[in-house]
């Protein structure tokens, strides 16, 4: 049993899958869409052709990450079909899927709960004055519908992922409020496992005439955060948007615990390459710090699972030696 306390750092080794680019959504600070109608969608056997190459790469979670299409368009099925499939085929070839495209409604949150061990959606900020800026032409980020999306996984008891972007036009009170409806969810219905805290990294295709929000700060920001969400709450952060190894470092001291998704290509923002593992292990001190993989469900959020489900979480679990009871 590996020795596991307070001082252990988590990250998922983890492939993101794109279906597609398409976007009706254009947030002035997004570096990772395409207009509807300019993408071609991935197709299954391409995405079978990717798992195989996996299989024996010690990846464990599959994120489907995906633009968003309108769900009034007529492709909308189409495209949640293909999301579905993909998650079925993961989970065929051996692989943990996570699901992340924006928000669904409650009927297909219930069907994707079936093939994915744990979803995620960023909250971002849930102040309404974003939308009449970074957000005006972003009809799925009204702050009802972002914390709408919470509610019914929370109804639904799927292990969830959310998360704030810093750096966008919001207050720090803005921060505080954002925190404070995650906790509050929480404390309803205990399915949240993480909170991402996402600092404004600029990219070559944004729109966003922004600067990129100041590494110094986020330790604050940390702390706070860890004042207001409940205990068993993991706050993480990508340590590619955190440059400054001393800054990563003075994060992790102020309470972030989980890396993320390590996987070769950062799709939301391509233009910062994330920190491979062994130099995650080089920035952090053996002697100070234990880093370990871990899925991309928590083990306290296993009951939420279908037995099919649950079965192939303990093989992962048993693959990478991890048989504490609760990640910190």
């Amino acid at each position: 049993m590996p020795f596991f306390n307070y001082r252990t750092i988590t990250y998922s080794p983890a492939y993101t899958i794109v279906p597609t680019y398409e976007c009706f959504n254009r947030c002035t600070y997004c570096n990772f869409r395409t207009d509807p109608g300019n993408d071609s969608w991935m197709s299954l056997s391409t995405a079978a052709n990717i798992f195989k190459r996996l299989q024996n790469q010690n990846v464990c979670e599959i994120l489907i990450l995906s633009g968003e299409v309108h769900p009034h368009s007529p492709r909308r099925e189409q495209w949640f079909k293909l999301i579905y499939d993909l998650c079925e085929l993961a989970l065929s070839m051996g692989f943990l899927p996570h699901t992340n495209v924006g928000p669904l409604s409650f009927e297909e949150m219930q069907k994707l709960k079936k093939v994915n061990v744990s979803m995620g959606l960023m909250l971002e900020q849930l102040t309404p004055a974003l939308l009449q800026t970074v957000h005006k032409h972003a009809p799925s980020k009204l702050p009802e519908l972002r914390i709408q999306q919470l509610q019914w996984a929370g109804e639904l008891k799927i292990p969830f992922t959310t998360g704030l972007l810093l750096g966008i036009g919001e207050t720090e009170t803005d921060c505080w409020n954002t925190l404070e409806a995650i906790s509050q969810l929480h404390q309803s219905y205990k399915n949240i496992q993480e909170v991402i805290l996402q600092p404004h990294s600029p990219g070559s295709q944004q729109s966003f005439d922004a600067v990129p929000f100041n590494p110094h700060q986020l330790p604050k920001i940390i702390e706070k955060a860890r004042e207001i969400l409940p205990v068993d709450i993991t706050i993480q952060i990508p340590p590619n948007l955190v440059k400054d190894q001393q800054w990563l470092l003075a994060c992790i001291e102020a309470g972030a615990r989980d890396l993320g998704g390590i996987s070769p290509k950062d799709e939301v923002n391509p233009d910062y390459p994330h920190i491979q593992e062994q130099e995650l292990r080089e920035i952090l001190d053996p002697d100070s710090w234990n880093l370990l993989p871990r899925l991309p469900i928590y083990p306290q959020f296993d009951k939420c699972l279908s037995e099919d489900l649950e079965a192939q979480v303990k093989r992962w679990r048993k693959e990478f030696g991890l048989t504490f009871n609760k990640y910190r």
